[in-house]
């Protein structure tokens, strides 16, 4: 059984149609709410929080106890730093290697650092003031929350590139509970999850679209690999 030498032509159709104009413009929607949120906030508020900021943040400051403390505390470790900037993207990438998918690590690399980039521009153009009262050291900024738009992004990549109800189960899981430990350490407003929830699902999206069958491609190609030589043994049985 042989593959094709180029990943857009084992792309399935529905693949190919994505280069078109509309996924990329819902990415740049996306991102266009992102930053929007944050000039409604600067704009409207002068930084400081919205009102469903202030009820959300006083709800779980209210409600905190040791044991999601732990939590929280975990998923602060695993959300920031060289954990999510550096480990997990290069272990996410090695793995596609190996798996001779070099189109998707790429876009995983791309994906990831565009993310953290405009995270960094954002909260040094909005500027906007974190909570007081957090259970951990932060650096400067609240909005966006760069902690969930890892996340975010992270997840929106492995469903792109593995479209599977249990991916997309695990991605929302994830991402969901990381914006609830930002808000529950005190380290964001509830706008500052949101406008990151946006921001790592656009960057995402609009990175995929003009690769999405070359990526398909990969995908279809390195399934036909694996399942070969199996189809062939069941054939000459």
């Amino acid at each position: 059984m042989t593959t094709p030498r180029h990943p857009e032509v084992a792309a399935q159709p529905r693949a190919k149609r994505v280069s078109r104009w509309w996924p990329a413009l819902s990415g740049a929607i996306a991102l266009g709410l992102a930053v929007g949120l944050g000039v409604l906030i600067v704009v409207r508020e002068q930084g400081m929080p919205l009102a469903i900021d202030t009820a959300w943040f006083n709800d779980l400051t209210e409600n905190r106890a040791p044991v999601w403390d732990a939590v929280a505390l975990v998923m602060d470790a695993l959300g920031g730093g060289l954990v999510a900037t550096l480990l997990l993207p290069a272990v996410i990438c090695v793995a596609l290697f190996l798996t001779r998918r070099p189109w998707a690590a790429g876009y995983v690399l791309a994906a990831s650092l565009a993310t953290g980039g405009v995270v960094q521009v954002l909260k040094h153009l909005f500027g906007r003031a974190r909570p007081e009262n957090m259970l951990t050291n932060l650096d400067f900024g609240s909005f966006p929350s760069g902690h969930v738009a890892n996340a975010a992004v992270t997840s929106a990549v492995l469903v792109l590139l593995f479209p599977r109800l249990w991916v997309w189960l695990a991605a929302a899981a994830y991402t969901v509970v990381m914006m609830l430990s930002r808000t529950y350490l005190g380290a964001h407003w509830l706008t500052d999850t949101v406008g990151a929830l946006l921001l790592g699902i656009g960057v995402a999206v609009l990175l995929w679209a003009p690769v999405a069958a070359k990526l398909d491609g990969e995908h279809t190609m390195a399934r036909a690999r694996r399942t070969g030589p199996k189809a062939s043994g069941d054939a000459s049985s």
